[in-house]
């Protein structure tokens, strides 16, 4: 998870939230918000871990709204909280390459004039991002069929107790 800021063209701010998968390199969720809460981030949290499961780490910065109380009583025993150093982005490479990107391809490129008009923006060219674009890294497929592709599951105890041999 990471953050990045842009402007409409009024000077108001826009705050973006964006969530990657390291295996799959799907931008799995995200938020585009004038400000994002520790409480609204862990609500939209809850939103993916509904539809796909908790994830075994959820990495980020040391942000406030990271390491706030909200965001460690949301991960409770669901999931770990892994921070990277503080100024040392290289630790979060994922999600820097996809905000990279996300950067030079969408945000410099358009001018937005209201909050709606950056989340539909910024909201296509996720999809497009997702759905169309092939990556080397997987097989040069785009991340939402590499991930549908997926097929392995985590072996959990109570599964490996029930083999026989």
């Amino acid at each position: 998870m990471d953050f990045q800021f842009d402007a409409d063209e009024r000077g108001c701010p826009i705050k973006i939230c964006s969530i990657v998968d390291e295996h799959t390199r799907e931008c799995i969720g995200g938020l585009v918000e004038r400000s994002i809460t520790a409480d609204r981030l862990t609500a939209h949290l809850e939103e993916l871990v509904a539809v796909r499961g908790a994830p075994g780490v959820l990495r980020s910065d040391n942000g406030p709204e990271f390491i706030s109380d909200a965001m460690a009583d949301w991960a409770g025993t669901r999931t770990g909280l892994f921070y990277i150093p503080p100024g040392s982005p290289w630790h979060n490479g994922y999600v820097e390459s996809f905000n990279s990107r996300l950067r030079d391809e969408c945000l410099n490129i358009n001018s937005f004039y209201s909050l709606l008009h950056a989340q539909v923006v910024i909201g296509d060219w996720k999809t497009e991002y997702n759905h169309q674009r092939r990556h080397s890294s997987l097989g040069y497929l785009p991340p939402a069929e590499y991930a549908r592709q997926c097929t392995h599951q985590i072996e959990t105890d109570d599964s490996q107790s029930d083999r026989t041999e």
